[in-house]
């Protein structure tokens, strides 16, 4: 009875051990490992094995800002099963790294997190950071502000938006082409599964009296939204860079 109550709180319960054939993902991609699981003090069941794929986001409440936790996506592995005092299983999985899952640039960091679902217990839990490279479309997208545009990156964070909820934020400075015209511009990207939008946040440079009143009055961004098709992006950097220079005029 006294090992079930010590279980029970986290104590002598049984460990879990995710390991993954890879820590290097790209979106999209096909990741495979097993989990190992061995029994503590006491015999236990165990409901469910859950993974999830986390990050973190910075958020801002009451003037304050954190870092909050954040699940992107949820597998679950196996149905309810028995761990014996001192037992091992291993659970060998197979799962698609979802295609939202944001590259880890800047302070962007991903895990996977892996729990099992114990009645009246104390879950325990492994965490395993991973890279994940771009999305090859979001990787032209990318390409194309950088060496098509000339915009200097200055930060990648996820952010919590009003507007957007969880998304990760790109914050360029403008190159020469636009250094007249804008203070700055921010990307944000939503990948589906033939084509990738990316919402523009075109911020202007105060130009006289009228653009301070604007920029005093928050009326100098411009939110944009443009779609690109994988057809499109197949044509490569210079046309995708075409495509958002028309766009970033239109609205600077």
């Amino acid at each position: 009875m006294l090992k079930k109550w010590l279980a029970s709180v986290g104590i002598g319960s049984a460990r879990v051990d995710t390991q993954l054939a890879k820590d290097q993902l790209t979106p999209g991609e096909n990741f495979q490992g097993k989990v190992v699981v061995e029994g503590g003090n006491t015999e236990q069941q165990i409901d469910r094995i859950n993974l999830f794929v986390m990050t973190e986001a910075l958020r801002e409440r009451d003037d304050k800002k954190f870092y909050e936790k954040v699940v992107l996506h949820k597998f679950s592995l196996s149905q309810s099963f028995t761990i014996g005092e001192g037992e091992k299983k291993e659970f060998d999985f197979e799962f698609t790294l979802p295609i939202q899952t944001p590259p880890t640039l800047g302070r962007t960091k991903v895990w996977i997190q892996t729990g099992l679902d114990i009645p009246s217990a104390i879950d325990p839990k492994d965490r395993d950071y991973i890279q994940v490279q771009s999305h090859p479309s979001m990787s032209t997208v990318l390409d194309a502000i950088y060496n098509g545009l000339g915009f200097h990156l200055r930060k990648v964070e996820m952010e919590y938006s009003k507007r957007l909820g969880y998304i990760q934020e790109f914050e360029f400075l403008p190159s020469n082409e636009f250094r007249a015209d804008l203070d700055e511009l921010e990307a944000y990207f939503f990948l589906k599964e033939h084509e990738i939008e990316v919402v523009l946040q075109v911020d202007r440079r105060a130009k006289g009296l009228g653009g301070l009143f604007a920029e005093a009055l928050e009326m100098d961004e411009s939110y944009v939204r443009v779609t690109f098709s994988h057809v499109e992006v197949e044509k490569g950097t210079n046309y995708i860079a075409g495509q958002l220079r028309e766009t970033i005029r239109r609205f600077s």
